[in-house]
């Protein structure tokens, strides 16, 4: 069982470069704004560049300063590689191995430290972790309820429904808390984009939570965040 502050959100996306660390540091934003002691985990992150002091892991970094620089960079992600690959291969490709139980451990040290901890995955919920789980496998292990971050284009119903699906039959079903739907680069000759959030609206049985313009400085309403990791 994980040691883990007791309220907290997963963040997760319908696909990979669909803006989560974005929409995860706007959230962190709001909250910590709402004067709400918070912690940010990135369990493991991979494409981390070096610098003179080591590999810096630039979600990792995006989530802290949004925070408000809680703890260490060390305590936001424990585990840092520097190939663009799933997290398990790039530690081979280091020739090192990805330490699945700091995966969930790493959280513990935010135990008493915040209200309310968010924790952001890699990729989608069926991105692979190690060579045995899946984003999915850490996500259900923390309990958080999901917070899923679906990219503004063609074809985003489809791969939204899908998470939401396979969400609702992983072990015994994933909580999900909503859906932000999230403005990627301007493609003009993408016209499904104005309609894709209300297509959305319509079709998910979990909330859709926000409609993030591009390139916003603030998510375009309120939330109850803490409401909604207690699944209020």
């Amino acid at each position: 069982m994980i040691r883990k502050p007791p309220l907290g959100l997963f963040i997760t996306g319908n696909n990979t470069e669909v803006g989560k660390t974005y929409v995860a540091s706007l959230i962190a934003r709001q909250i910590a704004a709402a004067g709400i002691r918070l912690g940010v985990y990135k369990p493991a992150a991979s494409g981390c560049r070096l610098e003179e002091g080591g590999l810096v892991a630039e979600d990792a970094v995006q989530l802290w300063e949004a925070a408000g620089r809680p703890g260490t960079l060390d305590e936001v992600c424990p585990q840092k590689f520097a190939a663009p690959l799933a997290p398990h291969l790039a530690a081979r490709a280091e020739r090192k191995e990805l330490d699945t139980e700091l995966l969930r451990r790493g959280a513990e040290v935010w135990i008493d430290r915040c209200d309310l901890l968010l924790v952001e995955g890699a990729g989608g919920l069926m991105s692979p972790m190690a060579d045995e789980e899946y984003v999915a496998d850490l996500a259900n292990d923390f309990g958080y309820p999901l917070i899923v971050v679906a990219a503004n284009r063609l074809g985003v119903i489809n791969e939204t429904l899908q998470t939401l699906i396979t969400a609702s039959v992983f072990r015994n079903g994933l909580e999900i808390a909503g859906v932000i739907l999230n403005d990627i680069a301007p493609q003009p000759d993408d016209i499904s984009r104005a309609s894709n959030f209300d297509q959305l609206q319509q079709r998910c049985v979990p909330p859709m939570l926000a409609h993030v313009p591009y390139a916003a400085s603030e998510l375009p309403g309120q939330i109850d965040w803490l409401a909604l990791a207690r699944g209020a």
